[in-house]
């Protein structure tokens, strides 16, 4: 409580008193009613008016209760403690505004005075004059535009990525100046962040993760030759305009009182069409070109890969053997989803999907860069997802896809080398070995990539002495970096590069080592695949029954719900030479001639969780045939390599699909449970089975500094992608040495369909 007596105390303006005699003092506001009891608080409570020092108020207080003033000290001090009281100087003048003062008050926060606010206003449907006129209203002062000081800066604009932002920023940041953006036109006025150089993003920041959900600009924008924003008409009425830029006055009145809360730095978005409102948090991204260390992404990745204990949590979920559950991810990512500031723009359920399953969506897919904005909504990858027993673990499936697919694109700041392989010697791994074309693929590229998705790309013979970017990579079998092109590494937009990446071994994790041992998982899954369905071997069935009655009990379930659609499901093991349980789950129609096949497959340590990843990878394939009607109508994709095979495959004509007969299905116990304690030990487990097929396990860390969910791109040189890859390899002697063919399949004898997954 200020003391001295020259201060005049009383009731914050928020507050209205009422007393009730002999029952309390009830304090009430648009926050609710707060009652303060006792006889001192009733003695009080009429003279805090803010006409009196404390020593008058305690003095008349007395004389009315016929009390002492020392008795009433405590109490007095304790409202003041409480926060309901305030202290203003005799010499201010009266307030002319009694709700502006209650709306401080209400704040906590001081109302702002002085030279304010300049105002910069770049376009859009509102003008100077009416911005200055909404901050002289609500007790802003307005300084010219070439006035020496301003407190802080309100930019007004049409669009947030509108190139002069880029030149305010920088000019305000060198002056270490604070400033303001918002949009107030428009069906959704947006207002901030408040950018303050040193503390919190800068415009960069933000537009980096604006310009991601924006791709569908792009072919346009190529088209018109253009580097800025899209021109769209404004769409807003008087009164969203005049909310969108009394919102942005508010928020400018809120900083300049000082009120505190993350919410200076987000976008806050108001639905005039709906009459919600929204915020988006906007993070720094430590890596900035404009505002951080643009170097940190280039000595991450240079770094020696090295893995750390990593004790594996004690239920890790549908995915299995994590160093987190799924409610600790999304806890600890879940702030990535946003469709204005975040890296995925949402996580929803797929609303194809049958009840029986969890298939969740999070957005485009960047490992697609289509060149036309058909290609946005075209083919049946176009979307990134996730899949799980659970709702909650297909939601953290999905977000950690979209992550892993961000995180692996190239943003520019990747370390290169740029130099050809024959310069660059040893260090350097020859990208035949990793895209594995056989030399009559490419031969016949022409015809092989107008007749197939653009996932299955067949690039151009590789030039030995071309000069390119070459990006490190860790080789955990060796202990030493090697080189590989950078366009085989990251996702490239640039649609001439000379190689083209692929997802083939990437993978998210809530640990570098979980992400790690995921995507070894991944390439040995896709490896085991590519093994049985080009050269069509027979596989032993996988007994469904027996690991549903071991314990499994979600599958039952799982069949029940496909035959209620009227469709069977079976199961194959395809594990492959190095022993790691892999699973394929497949599921046809029985009461339609197109049987609409349906694949799925999952690879794990435990044999448990490879089915359970099988048989939820298919569910997410369900929803484009569920709908699909004997006419050959329904499918909801486009992907005429996928429509194909569901309008003519049928089982009888690819006995590949059926469990071989004269083997014993696979129960739980004939493959061993390799669970490891610790992620760390799974990591040396595993390069050990590589090293022993004479395989160099690489790895990229691709973890961003401003998302932080580990992500790593696993490289094992002459493993097979399940997209037709036909080199010389693994492809046709690992059948053979596993006794699955008695020699080689010849090439004009593989199968010449396409996995299209």
């Amino acid at each position: 409580m200020p003391g001295g007596g020259t201060p005049r105390i009383g009731w914050r303006a928020h507050l209205r008193s009422v007393v009730v005699p002999g029952e309390a003092v009830y304090l009430v506001s648009d926050r609710g009613v707060r009652a303060v009891r006792g006889p001192a608080a009733e003695a009080l409570a009429p003279l805090l008016d803010g006409t009196r020092t404390p020593e008058e108020v305690l003095r008349l207080a007395a004389g009315n209760a016929a009390v002492s003033a020392d008795d009433l000290r405590r109490p007095l001090s304790e409202l003041w403690a409480a926060g309901l009281l305030r202290a203003r100087s005799p010499e201010a003048p009266p307030s002319s505004d009694s709700s502006a003062d209650a709306f401080w008050d209400l704040t906590g926060a001081a109302p702002p005075t002085g030279p304010a606010v300049r105002l910069v206003v770049l376009g859009g449907p509102v003008g100077h004059a009416q911005a200055a006129a909404a901050c002289t209203e609500s007790g802003l002062t307005v300084v010219p535009s070439d006035a020496a000081e301003a407190e802080v800066t309100l930019v007004l604009c049409a669009d947030y990525l509108e190139p002069r932002l880029a030149d305010i920023d920088a000019r305000l940041r060198a002056a270490g100046r604070p400033w303001i953006l918002a949009k107030p036109g428009g069906p959704a006025p947006w207002t901030g962040p408040v950018f303050r150089p040193g503390d919190g993003p800068c415009w960069h920041c933000l537009a980096e993760r604006l310009r991601l959900h924006r791709g569908s600009e792009e072919p346009l924008n190529r088209a018109l030759g253009s580097t800025g924003p899209v021109d769209r008409p404004d769409a807003s009425l008087a009164a969203s305009r005049a909310l969108g830029l009394h919102t942005a006055v508010l928020e400018t009145a809120r900083y300049l009182a000082g009120t505190p809360g993350p919410a200076h730095d987000s976008v806050h978005v108001l639905d005039a069409l709906t009459l919600t409102a929204e915020q988006h948090p906007v993070v720094r991204r430590p890596q900035c070109p404009a505002c951080g260390d643009p170097g940190l992404v280039g000595a991450l990745v240079r770094a020696p890969f090295v893995t750390e204990p990593r004790p594996k949590a004690a239920a890790g979920g549908g995915n299995g053997h994590r160093s987190m559950t799924p409610r600790q991810m999304l806890e600890s990512y879940g702030h990535l989803v946003s469709p204005v500031t975040g890296v995925v723009r949402e996580v929803r359920r797929d609303p194809r999907s049958p009840d029986f399953t969890h298939s969740y969506l999070s957005g485009h897919n960047p490992a697609l860069r289509a060149q036309t904005l058909a290609g946005h909504t075209a083919g049946l990858r176009a979307l990134s997802g996730g899949k799980g027993l659970t709702s909650e673990e297909a939601r953290v499936s999905a977000l950690c896809e979209a992550v892993e697919r961000y995180s692996g694109t190239r943003h520019g700041d990747e370390p290169v080398v740029r130099d050809s392989l024959r310069a660059l010697g040893a260090a350097a791994v020859h990208p035949d070995a990793v895209r594995l074309h056989d030399a009559r693929q490419l031969r016949d590229r022409g015809a092989w990539n107008a007749a197939r998705s653009p996932f299955q790309y067949v690039g151009l013979p590789f030039d030995e002495d071309a000069v390119l970017d070459w990006t490190p990579v860790w080789s955990l079998t060796e202990g030493r970096q090697r080189l590989l092109p950078t366009s085989l590494l990251y996702y490239d937009p640039d649609p001439a590069a000379p190689l083209r990446a692929d997802s083939n071994g990437n993978a998210a994790g809530s640990s570098l080592e979980d992400a790690f041992v995921q995507g070894f998982l991944e390439l040995v899954e896709r490896d085991a695949v590519a093994l049985w369905w080009y050269n069509r071997t027979l596989a032993p069935a996988l007994d469904l029954d027996a690991f549903a009655a071991s314990g499994e009990d979600w599958i039952e379930p799982l069949r029940a719900g496909y035959r209620s659609v009227g469709r069977e499901v079976w199961a194959l093991d395809l594990t492959s030479d190095f022993g790691i349980p892999v699973v394929a789950a497949l599921s046809r129609r029985t009461e339609e001639a197109a049987e609409d096949v349906l694949f799925g497959f999952g690879a794990h340590l435990d044999p448990r969780v490879a089915v359970r990843r099988a048989l939820t990878e298919m569910g997410q394939l369900l929803p484009a045939v569920i709908g699909a009607c004997p006419d050959g109508t329904g499918y909801t994709v486009d992907d005429p390599q996928a429509l194909s095979w569901w309008r003519t495959a049928v089982v009888a004509d690819q006995p590949h699909l059926l469990p071989d007969p004269k083997v014993r299905p696979t129960v739980p116990g004939d493959h061993e449970l390799r669970f490891r304690d610790d992620l760390a030990e799974d990591v040396a487990a595993l390069t050990g089975l590589a090293a022993e097929r004479r395989l160099d396990v690489l790895v990229l860390d691709q973890t961003r500094p401003d998302i932080g969910l580990p992500v790593v791109k696993v490289i094992i040189p002459g493993m097979r992608h399940f997209w037709p890859r036909f080199a010389p390899g693994r492809l046709f002697d690992v059948p053979v040495a596993l006794g699955r063919l008695a020699e080689p399949t010849a090439y004009e004898h593989l199968n010449p369909l396409p996995l299209f997954m």
